[in-house]
């Protein structure tokens, strides 16, 4: 796995260099590699709907959470190490991400039903318009992924993995890391810092599905790399729905 190449480590030069020298039925396209990103966030969205449904039911959803989250982290393990195996894992990776979001933005939706009765909608807003603000500006050269670039965004993106893993463990003895939560200045600028960086991995994915493309990667690495922006787009409506709950908390 070639992080320094890509800020998401499932879409890498590396990755596709040793695809190549597989067997081939069909070169990918970026197209190709667009579709397929639309029917998996399709299956998550349609997973996602029927754990809010669930949520707003009555219904416990916490078994949909945490399910889905480990579920998912499994499957998106196995698809980084089997590639090959994307177009069969990748769609389950989108309803067990579905799952997990869903019932995510329903807890959230209900915590701050009083204080922020549209953070949710307004996350989903924000994300999708991050999306297109990326998609344009690398479509029409604006950013361009350099080496450089990738670097400083690998870099930033590995930091704040590490960081996120250190609170974790650090949780786990019942120590919290106050700004991390918390809807301070120093949260809320770390939460802008993430979603810029979560944003900027979106440049360096669209980079490496058209420089797949170009390379003639084999027809399987569609799914791959839909998989690989399903990743990013999930992490930033994550962070985007974090950064609003600490705004919120502030009033």
């Amino acid at each position: 796995m070639d992080l320094f190449k890509s800020g998401n480590p499932s879409l890498t030069e590396k990755i596709f260099n040793k695809s190549i020298t597989a067997e081939q039925e069909g070169a990918m396209t970026a197209r190709g590699a667009i579709n397929k990103f639309g029917f998996l966030f399709i299956m998550m969205l349609a997973s996602s709907a029927y754990t809010w449904h669930a949520f707003q039911e009555g219904q416990d959803v916490t078994g949909y959470l945490i399910g889905g989250a480990i579920g998912g982290f499994i499957v998106a393990i196995i698809i980084t190490f089997k590639r090959s195996w994307a177009g069969y894992l990748a769609p389950l990776y989108g309803l067990l991400e579905g799952l997990f979001v869903g019932a995510l933005s329903a807890m959230i939706s209900n915590a701050f039903k009083e204080s922020y009765p549209g953070i949710v909608l307004q996350a989903v807003a924000l994300t999708f318009g991050a999306a297109i603000a990326m998609f344009l500006l690398y479509n029409f050269r604006v950013i361009r992924a350099t080496e450089r670039f990738k670097s400083i965004i690998f870099t930033a993106t590995a930091g704040i993995a590490i960081f996120y893993l250190i609170a974790m463990a650090l949780r786990m003895f019942g120590i919290d890391i106050p700004f991390l939560h918390e809807g301070g200045l120093i949260g809320i600028g770390f939460s802008l810092f993430v979603v810029a960086i979560a944003a900027l991995n979106l440049i360096i994915d669209f980079d490496m599905i058209e420089k797949g493309a170009e390379m003639g990667a084999p027809k399987y690495m569609e799914w791959y790399c839909a998989f690989g922006l399903l990743v990013t787009i999930v992490w930033l409506y994550i962070e985007i729905l974090r950064l609003l709950s600490k705004l919120s908390s502030r009033d």
